[in-house]
């Protein structure tokens, strides 16, 4: 038997506070879908960089904007989409960053899209032709013995 997919939406006011909300909303439907603490843990993070990424970058900082928020939970995967309609950027033009050079150096912030990367088993970004950005990760869920 298949198991069909089932969205979620969340649509908020891009403020920091609400980040926790969030967190909260995609770790209780991750944990639904049946993914571990390590893994509702990168989950979490990873939304969380989105958000941040959007509410810091894409809106900077205007607090009368909305972050909207769906979640899918299919057969063997959540699949999380960060919609917003701030300013695009280019995501290729991001680089990896050196790890070692960044602590040497006590920077702080920028690792946003790297972690979202890391965390996530895949992530797309999108421009759509109506003004909306979007980032779509996926977390895949892995079979227990």
């Amino acid at each position: 038997m298949t198991r069909k997919t089932t969205s979620y939406r969340l649509k908020l006011p891009s403020r920091t506070d609400n980040l926790e909300t969030v967190r909260k909303f995609v770790a209780d439907l991750a944990r639904k879908a049946g993914f571990g603490k390590e893994d509702i843990h990168k989950i979490e993070l990873a939304v969380d960089e989105a958000c941040t990424n959007v509410i810091e970058h894409a809106y900077e900082n205007a607090e009368d904007q909305d972050i909207d928020i769906v979640v899918k939970l299919g057969p063997q995967k959540l699949t999380v989409i960060v919609t917003d309609r701030g300013k695009t950027f280019s995501p290729g033009d991001i680089e990896t960053p050196d790890m070692e050079q960044y602590i040497a150096e006590l920077r702080v912030g920028g690792l946003g899209i790297y972690l979202m990367r890391t965390l996530m088993d895949k992530v797309q970004y999108r421009s759509l032709p109506d003004g909306k950005n979007q980032v779509k990760m996926e977390k895949y869920l892995e079979k227990r013995s």
